[in-house]
């Protein structure tokens, strides 16, 4: 099973991915990890990438895509795994596309996660007060500033994502709005779906 999470800021994605893990022991895979993850092994693209960071520059498209090429062979991906975060663009959607079928497979399915912006917003504050009142640390994008810019970021690079996938036939959208329980359990009648084809492995 290969998979997409998408939606925008807040609509659930780790959460989902987690739960994914965790049912169907296939790593999700998110672009911070792993670019921590290659530059503490000492990687080749991991030593570039290190370069680029110490030098205060945002890590290029191409060792991105380097290192998530590098991590898909890795034995754990064997069975399938979780891109959580990236492709955040259309390049690196066409990108992904190529790394699968030099190696021969496919993605199986893109999971969007669709979302009321209004409704987010909401939830993220009370995410950030829930937080003050428990005595735990605030996340600094937890602000009604921050996380509209970071939704008019998404807009702008991600979200033409959609009709990339849709367009392949790739697009499956379940309603990210309901409880998290709830959305588990349309992420799973998705998986479900595509199990006849062989895309969901035995537990």
């Amino acid at each position: 099973m290969r998979l997409i999470l998408l939606g925008p800021p807040g609509a659930g994605k780790g959460t989902q991915a987690q739960r994914l893990v965790d049912k169907h022991r296939i790593p999700q895979l998110s672009t911070g990890d792993m670019l921590r993850a290659a530059v503490k092994a000492g990687t080749e693209v991991g030593r570039r990438a290190k370069a680029v960071m110490d030098a205060g520059e945002l890590v290029s498209d191409e060792i991105v895509n380097a290192i998530v090429a590098e991590r898909i062979d890795q034995a754990d991906c064997a069975r399938g795994f979780i891109l959580d975060g990236y492709p955040r663009t259309l390049a690196q959607a066409d990108a992904v596309g190529r790394m699968l079928a030099e190696r021969g497979i496919d993605l199986d399915v893109v999971i969007e996660l669709v979302v009321d912006d209004k409704a987010l917003v909401g939830r993220i504050l009370r995410r950030a007060e829930e937080a003050k009142a428990a005595g735990q640390p605030v996340r600094k994008d937890d602000t009604a500033e921050v996380f509209d810019e970071r939704l008019r970021e998404y807009y702008k690079k991600t979200a033409p994502l959609i009709g990339y996938y849709y367009a392949k036939g790739k697009l499956v959208g379940v309603d990210g709005m309901a409880d998290i329980d709830a959305v588990t359990a349309q992420v799973e009648k998705v998986l479900a779906r595509h199990a006849g084809r062989g895309l969901v492995g035995a537990e």
